[in-house]
């Protein structure tokens, strides 16, 4: 999917092609957004700043995105963008722009803030498999690689069934925020063939190494991706994993390059 195991996950507000770019010697991917894409999602988003949050608000999101992802055409990198929607038809219309880019889109079924939730998106759709499902093959019909990134600890949602469910429907990626639930990597790496992203607290070696152990093909790191020292030290030691023979030096051949 991409080389180094090392991506930068998306900040809301902060996460365009700027900030990918000065750090994109030490990474193998970077999710842009997250980008709200419909009207009742920019409405959400719109609440989120009034209350002094961080937001991209373009007048026109598609063409923010087709603009942010051009822009790293030439980047050492795999780009991707995190995408918020209502309805399946602008997933559509940014997968085709991804597509175009050979970039992944994102279906966020990630963010739990009360706006974002009160329209259909983010960790709403963890609780409707069946309309998440229905994102990812929208944007799979636009010919996009999709990677769904969600969270843990959701009452009354099982991720490793959500994981089998998204990759029936055509996810390459299942991008997993494991807050204070490390060992769900495992369940999650064990019930998919998906690609799996782990996130929340990589900071290094120690951390890093934690989730791969339990099966994670890559770690993201988020709050500190505009730190260098942190994305060398995370750098450093997932190289370190995947080089060694016991680690498993196999999926390092299979991976595919960004």
């Amino acid at each position: 999917m991409f080389e180094p195991r090392l991506a930068l996950a998306s900040l809301s507000g902060e996460s365009d092609a700027a900030w990918a770019r000065a750090v994109e010697e030490h990474v193998g991917a970077a999710f842009l957004g997250g980008i709200a894409l419909d009207e009742p999602s920019r409405r959400a988003a719109r609440q989120l700043v009034a209350r002094d949050r961080t937001e991209f608000l373009p007048d026109d999101p598609v063409a923010f995105v087709d603009a942010q992802l051009a822009s790293l055409d030439d980047a050492p990198l795999r780009s991707g963008i995190n995408v918020r929607s209502a309805s399946r038809a602008p997933i559509h219309e940014v997968a085709e722009v991804c597509a175009d880019h050979d970039a992944l889109v994102e279906i966020n079924a990630h963010c739990r803030q009360d706006e974002l939730c009160a329209v259909g998106c983010g960790e709403t759709l963890l609780r409707d498999a069946h309309r998440l499902c229905e994102y990812v093959e929208t944007a799979v019909e636009a010919g996009a690689t999709v990677s769904v990134k969600v969270r843990t600890e959701v009452p009354g949602v099982s991720l490793p069934d959500t994981a089998r469910w998204v990759e029936g429907a055509g996810a390459d990626v299942v991008h997993v925020d494991a807050m204070d639930s490390e060992p769900v990597i495992a369940d999650v790496a064990s019930a998919t063939d998906a690609f799996v992203i782990a996130n929340n607290g990589v900071r290094d070696a120690a951390t890093a190494h934690e989730y791969l152990d339990h099966g994670a093909d890559a770690v993201s790191v988020g709050r500190p991706s505009d730190r260098p020292a942190v994305l060398e030290r995370v750098r450093s030691a997932t190289d370190e994993w995947f080089v060694e023979p016991e680690n498993g030096i196999e999926r390092v051949e299979s991976g595919a390059s960004g």
